[in-house]
């Protein structure tokens, strides 16, 4: 590209990015829009929703509601993704006869901004369409009328809303599902899904409208991540590790769980997380033996394995990072036993990942590998023989499966959307894998878990700079850590 072409393509996001920070309102200067991605990119997105809900439909989206008590506000990934507003109580309509986004905001509370700072609001119409490219802005009361007046035309169109759950802070489906399913099951609650109440409310008002499920679009849509959502990812991934890094310095026998808890969070939010991506799951012994255990309470001891799993939020999206250490900072003979041929097999599974092969081919090829490791490894008890045997035959058993998944997705949420089709890998996904080995008669779990990005020369694994040979960690756990330079407070 001709430095003149490259001034013609940039100059417009670096004049909206230089808009964004010199602005001011009442003497602070506030980001209004965000500076990850330009306008561009969420218009193309909602190019491709005009696209697959077509000429007679409408495509409806409900941002994020204010957050309880002194909590930041965090839009929904759904609605970020296709606007970058991040306005509570916010709505999102594009029309897909016309093409365009209308955007309907909550009048300014004057009162609220003179605490908490300037909110973009209603009344910045022009200031709206400048920094998003949203085609129309509007005060959130109109919503109603606008939909009076397609219910008034001819045709009636189709609203397509998303039926699944909003994914809010450190939240992916299937926790937010958890939710809705645990206030259903609670007589006193009675609590009903935020998604189906507005459903609810569209039907009792319009039923005229037929409405279908803007779900799997969006799905669709985010399985694939452009340039700038992987440089976030990556980001978040390069947190994850040197946090991960550190907690192998920083851990000795006496050391808390939440201690490790703490010192990750100021590596995130020192280098501009803004927030978890899940909640740190820091588990000393056989704490280990329950995969998202999160108390974080256990004082741990010399002799103990353990398992930190832990990762940021980096501007709405994420990353998911496993590793395992010996407390004391040498591996005893049975974990390095037991973690060794774990590793292994776990590296049979990293080097088959290519671009273009099915998750069950690959893992066809990696089971293979993992027979011949078996058969050549010996054990120093019968039940750690038994365990790698069946985490060998439970993994040889999921290939038989068309549909297998390597892991799971990983992007705006850690537990990302898109699906398992069996369809080969493409230039664009973003995923970890995380296998398993048990041993329950001694409450042993054994799981790393990295990060991999497909790409179009092959695979890189984001996560190879985060040690995880025997020889490696050891070393690493040699050197002086944080929590050694800045013990907790002893009264």
């Amino acid at each position: 590209m001709s430095n003149r072409l490259r001034i013609y393509v940039y100059l417009p996001f670096t004049l909206c990015l230089i808009f964004l920070f010199k602005m001011s309102a009442n003497g602070q200067e506030i980001p209004f829009f965000t500076t990850d991605f330009p306008p561009e990119e969420f218009a193309a997105r909602r190019e491709k929703v005009f696209d697959a809900i077509g000429k007679n439909g409408i495509a409806l989206i409900q941002g994020e509601p204010s957050p309880k008590g002194y909590t930041r506000f965090r839009q929904s990934n759904e609605f970020y993704y296709l606007s970058g507003i991040e306005v509570p109580h916010a709505y999102l309509l594009l029309n897909g006869a016309r093409r365009t986004a209308s955007l309907y905001l909550p009048h300014r509370n004057e009162a609220r901004e003179r605490g908490e700072g300037k909110v973009l609001s209603a009344e910045d119409v022009e200031m709206v369409k400048k920094l998003s490219g949203i085609t129309d802005v509007f005060s959130s009361e109109m919503l109603g009328e606008h939909l009076v007046g397609f219910a008034r035309a001819g045709e009636t169109p189709v609203i397509y809303t998303p039926f699944q759950p909003a994914e809010s802070s450190a939240m992916s489906r299937d926790l937010a599902i958890r939710v809705i399913s645990d206030a259903a099951a609670d007589p006193w609650d009675g609590g009903e899904s935020r998604e189906g109440h507005f459903i609810g409310l569209i039907r009792n008002r319009f039923p005229q409208f037929e409405i279908k499920n803007l779900t799997p679009t969006l799905d669709k849509l985010r399985l694939i991540k452009s340039p700038r959502e992987i440089a976030l990812i990556r980001k978040a991934t390069r947190l994850s590790g040197l946090a991960l890094m550190e907690a192998m310095r920083s851990t000795v026998p006496g050391t808390t769980e939440y201690e490790l808890d703490a010192m990750a969070k100021y590596i995130y939010y020192l280098n501009g997380a803004q927030g978890d991506a899940y909640y740190s799951l820091i588990a000393s012994g056989t704490n280990a033996w329950y995969p998202h255990y999160n108390a974080g309470k256990r004082v741990m001891k010399d002799g103990d394995f353990l398992l930190m799993d832990y990762a940021p939020d980096v501007g709405y999206y994420m990353s998911d990072v496993t590793r395992m250490m010996p407390v004391n900072g040498k591996f005893s003979p049975w974990q390095r036993e037991l973690y060794g041929f774990y590793l292994a097999c776990y590296k049979s599974i990293l080097k088959n990942i290519k671009s273009g092969l099915t998750a069950q081919t690959i893992k066809q090829e990696a089971a293979r590998e993992m027979q011949g490791i078996l058969q050549s490894s010996k054990f120093s008890k019968p039940i750690y023989e038994k365990a790698a045997r069946e985490f060998v035959e439970s993994y040889q058993k999921s290939t038989e499966n068309p549909n297998t998944s390597l892991g799971h997705w990983i992007g705006m949420a850690t537990h990302d959307v898109g699906g398992q089709d069996g369809s080969p890998l493409r230039t664009g996904m973003v995923f970890s894998i995380e296998p398993a080995l048990r041993v329950p008669e001694e409450k042993i779990y054994i799981r790393l878990e990295d990060v991999i990005i497909i790409t179009e020369q092959g695979a890189e694994i984001l996560t190879d700079f985060v040690p995880m040979e025997i020889a490696e960690i050891e070393k690493l756990m040699q050197e002086d850590g944080m929590l050694q330079k800045y013990p907790k407070d002893k009264n």
